[in-house]
């Protein structure tokens, strides 16, 4: 099962793609490794390498359909796009318009994209290529992206920015939507509709949001890269190498753990292997998995 229902909103998970990415020891430098050891069983295989140390992530994109409206939350890596930071993903040839279609969804039936930040494997999807050109891949959606990243990321604003795992990004996958003046720039907070609302959540990046769904008796949140291994439920106080203010990425990750606990809200981080989706409990001080979601395990 790829699909859920919460209150209004139903939820269906949009794979591009899951596997190995990189050694626990770098993606989290300041995690203990008696951590990954005492919770072994549980992450291997689905977060963890059997025999070895990567840490396994998925690439996903959260497909919302309420009030009518068709809305996608983070579009992944994308195809064809030149990523010298990251060897494997670049030129990708991946099918995720077929999935989208298998899901129902043609690139012209989407209203609203929802970047969660504007790293690069958040906003390949932005865009496509047609004829050497990068046009919107969803010709009829609003782009949601938070200020914050776009001045962070914008060249015109801070032409010391090139180079990176972001290199190439905002060429190809923001500024290209933004000329074509489909992009929307929010700050602090911003209701989508009746049942979501975009939550400013800095640390990971300086304009790194969740959405936050409450729909009939049901709670949920959108956690975009608040934590990239279920681990970081129980160890809620260590980061990503990638997150670029530690202090408030963990702040923030658990205010929004705190939230998702006391409200019995599902968490769907963007990242997440497995059943993708799970609830937490708070527990002695940090937080537990209370159980997963029933998406069937990628």
């Amino acid at each position: 099962m790829h699909e859920i229902t919460l209150g209004d909103v139903t939820v269906t998970r949009i794979e591009e793609m899951h596997g190995p990415i990189m050694p626990a020891d770098q993606f989290f430098p300041d995690l203990p490794e008696q951590a990954w050891k005492d919770h072994r069983e549980m992450l291997v295989p689905d977060h963890l390498g059997t025999d070895d140390a990567m840490v396994h992530v998925a690439m996903q994109t959260w497909l919302l359909r309420c009030e009518g409206r068709t809305i996608l939350v983070d579009t992944g890596v994308g195809n064809d796009k030149s990523r010298p930071a990251v060897a494997a993903w670049d030129h990708l040839q991946l099918d995720y318009l077929g999935s989208l279609a298998r899901a129902g969804v043609r690139p012209e039936d989407v209203d609203l994209v929802v970047n969660t930040h504007l790293h690069v494997d958040h906003v390949g999807w932005n865009t496509r290529l047609v004829d050497g050109a990068w046009v919107p891949t969803f010709p009829n959606a609003t782009y949601l992206m938070p200020r914050a990243d776009f001045e962070r990321w914008n060249p015109a604003t801070h032409p010391d920015i090139a180079g990176g795992v972001n290199e190439n990004v905002f060429e190809d996958s923001v500024a290209p939507v933004h000329a074509a003046g489909q992009v929307l720039l929010w700050e602090d907070s911003h209701t989508i509709d009746a049942n979501l609302r975009l939550e400013a959540a800095p640390g990971h990046t300086p304009g790194s949001s969740v959405i936050t769904l409450a729909s009939g008796s049901d709670r949920a949140v959108f956690a975009g890269d608040l934590l990239h291994t279920p681990l970081q439920i129980m160890e809620s106080e260590h980061n990503s190498c990638f997150c670029e203010d530690p202090a408030a990425s963990r702040a923030t990750r658990q205010k929004i753990l705190g939230w998702a606990a006391d409200h019995n809200a599902l968490v769907l981080p963007a990242h997440l292997v497995g059943h993708s989706a799970l609830e937490v409990q708070r527990d002695a001080g940090t937080f537990a998995i209370k159980q997963w979601a029933p998406f069937s395990r990628l």
